[in-house]
C-alpha cells in the first residue's frame, strides 16, 4: 500500500447536485440525532430539526412518549411550527386555515370539517417519523424502512469500545446538560466528521489539547483503535483547560476508564466524547454543500449542574478544540473549488483509516472509488 492514500475529489464538497444526493441517501435514509429527550420535558413541547430536505417537528405526546413528525400541514403544505422551539397546550394548529393536529398527529378540528365526514381523521394526519431514544436523545429516520438502529448506531459504539457497557457505564441518558454551543460553520460536513477523525493536526492547532492528551501531539488518533482511550497527561487532573480537577466524576466510570479521553464517530452526524467526569456530544446539521449547523452539548451530573459548580474549565477546553477545529474546516472549503483540488487531495499513513468514510460515502451515493 502507497504511504499516501487519495481522497474524495473537491467538486464532492461544492455540488450542490452531489448535497441533494446526500440529503437523499446519507441523512434521510439514516438514523439521525435530532434533540436532547430533556428540551422535551412536557407534553407538548416541540422542536423543529431541520434532517435532510425536511424540517422535522419532534415532540412529547401527551402520554410521555416522543413522536416525530414532517413539519407540513396536510391542508395546502404551510409550514405547521415556525419556531425552533416551543410548547403547545393540547394541539398544533396551522396559522394559515387553522386545521389542528393533536399530539398523536391526528386531525381533530378544521373549519367545517363536520361537514365533510368523509375526511379520515388519521390519514389526514400529520405525515409520522420513525423514532427512538438512546443516551437521552431522540434519533429520527425519514426512510419508510429505516435500517437497523442496533447495526448502525449501536454498532458504531461496539466497533469503537468493544461493547455497550462502556458507553452505558457514563450514563449519558441520565446526566444534564451544563452548556450547549452551537456552531454555524461555513465548510461542508464530510470536512468537519474527516477532521474530527484524524489527529494529525493536533500538535499543529491544538495546544490546549494535546496538553492534556499528550499521545494526540504525535499525531495518531487514539478513537480509531478498540477499546483504547488517550490518556491524561501526568499531573493533569482533569479534562479542563488547565489541568484543574474539574467537577464530580460519573459514578459509573470504571477504574479503566478514569483519566482517559474516548472519542466515537456514528455516521452521519453524531460525535461522542466520554471523558470521567463528563460526556461531550456534537450533533451536526447539513444545511448547504458548504454550511454546517454543529450543536454541541457538555452534559455533567445533575447534582454538579444544579449545584453551581465552576463548568468554565471544563467546556472551555473543549470549546477551544471546536473552535480551531472549525476555522480549520472553513480554510479547507475554498479549496474544494481550486482547480488544484479537482482531483482530491491525499491522506497521510495517520490518515488512512479517512479513506474507510470516503468509500462509505462514494458507495451510499452510488458513486465510483
Amino acid at each position: 500500500m502507497s504511504s499516501l492514500l487519495a481522497t474524495l475529489s473537491g467538486g464532492l464538497y461544492t455540488d450542490e447536485n452531489i448535497f441533494a444526493l446526500e440529503q437523499q441517501r446519507i441523512f434521510e435514509s439514516m438514523w439521525f440525532c435530532a434533540a436532547r429527550s430533556a428540551d422535551l420535558a412536557r407534553p407538548g413541547a416541540y422542536r423543529t430539526v431541520q434532517v435532510g430536505r425536511e424540517s422535522v417537528i419532534v415532540s412529547r405526546a401527551k402520554d410521555g412518549s416522543v413522536r416525530a413528525f414532517l413539519n407540513v400541514c396536510r391542508h395546502r403544505g404551510a409550514r405547521l411550527c415556525t419556531e425552533e422551539s416551543g410548547e403547545v397546550r393540547r394541539a398544533f394548529t396551522c396559522a394559515y386555515h387553522a386545521w389542528t393536529y393533536d399530539l398523536d398527529g391526528r386531525l381533530i378540528a378544521a373549519p367545517n370539517l363536520t361537514k365533510m365526514p368523509d375526511i379520515d381523521r388519521v390519514a389526514y394526519g400529520l405525515v409520522n417519523v420513525h423514532v427512538r431514544e438512546w443516551l437521552g436523545y431522540v434519533w429520527v429516520c425519514l426512510a419508510d424502512e429505516p435500517p437497523s438502529f442496533e447495526q448502525d448506531v449501536l454498532g458504531a459504539v461496539v466497533t469503537r469500545l468493544g461493547d455497550l457497557a462502556s458507553i452505558e457505564n457514563y450514563g449519558i441518558e441520565d446526566l444534564k446538560v451544563g452548556r450547549r454551543i452551537v456552531y454555524d460553520v461555513k465548510a461542508n460536513w464530510k470536512l468537519i466528521v474527516e477532521n474530527f477523525m484524524e489527529c494529525y493536526h493536533c500538535a499543529t492547532i491544538h495546544p490546549e489539547l494535546t496538553e492534556v492528551l499528550p499521545e494526540f501531539a504525535d499525531g495518531y488518533a487514539a478513537q480509531y483503535f478498540v477499546g483504547h482511550g488517550a490518556s491524561f497527561a501526568a499531573g493533569v487532573e482533569g479534562f479542563t483547560v488547565d489541568g484543574s480537577p474539574g467537577v464530580d466524576r460519573i459514578p459509573g466510570v470504571s477504574e479503566d476508564q478514569d483519566r482517559r479521553y474516548y472519542a466515537i464517530t456514528i455516521k452521519p452526524q453524531v460525535f461522542v466524547n466520554l471523558v470521567p467526569d463528563h460526556a461531550i456530544v456534537h450533533r451536526m446539521y447539513p444545511l448547504a454543500a458548504d454550511r454546517t449547523i454543529v450543536e454541541c452539548d457538555w452534559l455533567f451530573l445533575p447534582e454538579v449542574v444544579d449545584g453551581g459548580a465552576d463548568l468554565g474549565p471544563s467546556v472551555e477546553l473543549f470549546h477551544k478544540v471546536n473552535v480551531q477545529d472549525f476555522d480549520a474546516c472553513e480554510r479547507c472549503q475554498p479549496g474544494m473549488s481550486s482547480r488544484a483540488y479537482a482531483r482530491g487531495g491525499v491522506l497521510v499513513p495517520s490518515e488512512h483509516h479517512i479513506a474507510i468514510f470516503h468509500d462509505w460515502v462514494a458507495e451510499r451515493l452510488g458513486l465510483p472509488r
